[in-house]
């Protein structure tokens, strides 16, 4: 996998810069508060949401207990409908296939409709490096190109800049890019948008060649499925010659009952839309309508060993709607750029390390980029238990392996800690392994908590600083059992 961002330290030294940025964590919060408030009205609304959650779990595990089989059905199907299906094990024969298709045409640029595939393999910049100009139509994907940036969220890539920074890049990046902005633009969503469109406008006419991704690949029928609201992604699909999908192989569902599912709760997980605005589906290439030409690049890149791996297998399940983020206490004050990867948030933790094979120091710090509380796994839509996948990736970086960093090797084997920590943790163990001491200890410090410090002293000051102590009970629970119950036994 490609798709680190080059030079990106652990996760821990990258969040707290971020967290330095007043700007950024006000975009931030602002964003995903008013998305996760949407969100939640919009699936109030439906009444059997567990339902549909729970069948949207069975139909990817059964999906993925099977893969194989419905790979090859949907190669069949896709063949069978005119088109032409490459698979590529890794991103660099992924962008080598792309990159020959193209030239086979003879054309030196393509517009792209947002791909998350297509950023995880680095296809833009091997594009590039042959000569080739890619063109983002997602406004939020031309706003990251434009302004040489990086994504940060799933949905929304530039979740990280406000409309004055938008302004900003767009006056003095158009110009280089073909049709300067108007003059006079100003920060309104409507201005914005609109230079958006007369700037994209020309490339989508003049474009022969169009790469794509998908959210969902049908394999009863080989169909191929893009879920969008502003149809720039439309323009893409219909109007080239050339039309190439770059899609992760656990993209696939098995019949069209199993995709109505997925079209109910993706849009009101991700844009908090009872469905999405365009909806674009086709199969292999029909005569006088759309592409002449269609190639499906299928991509594993680390998806087969994931799937190997019977815990963290689930993060495969996800379909990319980004709620998961929007509910984070983490990915809010960090931000997506922490994360070294085109997954960022809580998905991006358990994901990125499994498809890059946690070969890395910072895919070594992802697992420990979460607080544990669980907001993650209660709004998937396709009920991924990812603090279970944290923990038991946290288990995997624990048992240690071979890393490497900048041709060095590492271990990645977190800090053993303060030495107070493992003395205290040694006292714990002690305690808990003796009820007769912790009892006693319990009622010495209930008795004597009026006493206790409200933070802590010496090397523990760290810790206390931002956070109060909690407060001691007036009496341990066993004995409030035995008062309250007529002297029956805590244990019961």
């Amino acid at each position: 996998m490609s798709g680190t961002f080059v030079g990106m330290p652990a996760f821990p030294e990258a969040a707290h810069e971020a967290v330095g940025n007043r700007t950024l964590r006000g975009n931030l919060r602002h964003a995903t508060h008013t998305i996760r408030a949407k969100r939640a009205k919009a699936v109030a609304e439906v009444s059997d949401w567990a339902e549909l959650r729970e069948a949207g779990r069975r139909i990817k595990d059964h999906t993925l207990r099977h893969l194989g089989r419905y790979l090859v059905q949907l190669e069949q199907a896709v063949t069978a409908a005119g088109g032409v299906v490459h698979w590529a094990a890794d991103a660099q024969e992924a962008c080598r296939i792309v990159t020959e298709l193209v030239k086979a045409t003879g054309e030196s640029e393509v517009v792209k409709v947002k791909s998350m595939a297509t950023q995880e393999i680095g296809l833009n910049e091997v594009l590039e490096a042959a000569g080739i100009r890619a063109y983002e139509t997602d406004l939020a994907e031309l706003i990251v190109q434009l302004g040489k940036d990086r994504p940060s969220h799933i949905l929304v890539p530039a979740i990280h800049r406000n409309r004055e920074e938008i302004r900003d890049i767009f006056r003095s990046e158009m110009g280089a890019w073909g049709r300067p902005a108007p003059e006079g633009l100003t920060d309104t969503p409507a201005e914005l948008a609109e230079a958006a469109r007369l700037h994209l406008r020309e490339k989508f006419l003049r474009a022969k060649v169009a790469v794509s991704g998908a959210n969902f690949m049908v394999a009863e029928t080989g169909t191929l499925v893009v879920v969008e609201s502003e149809g720039n992604g439309r323009m893409c699909l219909t109007l080239p010659e050339t039309l190439i999908s770059v899609v992760g192989i656990e993209k696939i569902v098995p019949t069209w009952q199993d995709l109505e599912v997925f079209l109910q709760t993706l849009p009101r997980s991700s844009t908090a839309e009872r469905m999405n605005p365009y909806t674009s589906m086709w199969t292999g290439t029909t005569d006088g309508d759309g592409p002449r030409t269609f190639h499906l690049v299928l991509l594993d890149n680390g998806r087969t060993d994931t799937l190997a791996d019977e815990v963290g297998r689930q993060a495969l399940r996800c379909i990319r709607c980004s709620a998961c983020l929007n509910v984070c206490p983490v990915y809010e004050r960090a931000g997506g750029h922490a994360y070294g990867s085109v997954y960022p948030g809580p998905i991006g933790a358990i994901l990125s390390p499994q498809l890059r094979g946690i070969r890395s120091p910072i895919d070594a710090s992802l697992p420990y980029a979460s607080s544990l509380c669980g907001a993650c796994y209660d709004v998937c839509p396709v009920a991924i238990d990812i603090p279970e996948v944290l923990v038991h990736l946290r288990e995997r970086v624990v048992e240690g392996g071979p890393a490497t960093q900048g041709g060095n090797k590492v271990v990645l084997r977190p800090a053993r800690g303060h030495a107070a920590e493992r003395a205290a943790m040694r006292a714990a163990r002690w305690a808990f392994s003796h009820p007769g001491a912790l009892r006693t200890g319990q009622r010495l410090a209930s008795r004597s908590r009026r006493f206790l410090p409200r933070t802590l002293p010496g090397p523990g000051r760290a810790w206390s600083a931002s956070r109060d102590l909690p407060t001691l009970p007036p009496e341990p629970f066993r004995d409030w059992w035995q008062r309250t119950h007529g002297g029956q036994e805590a244990e019961r």
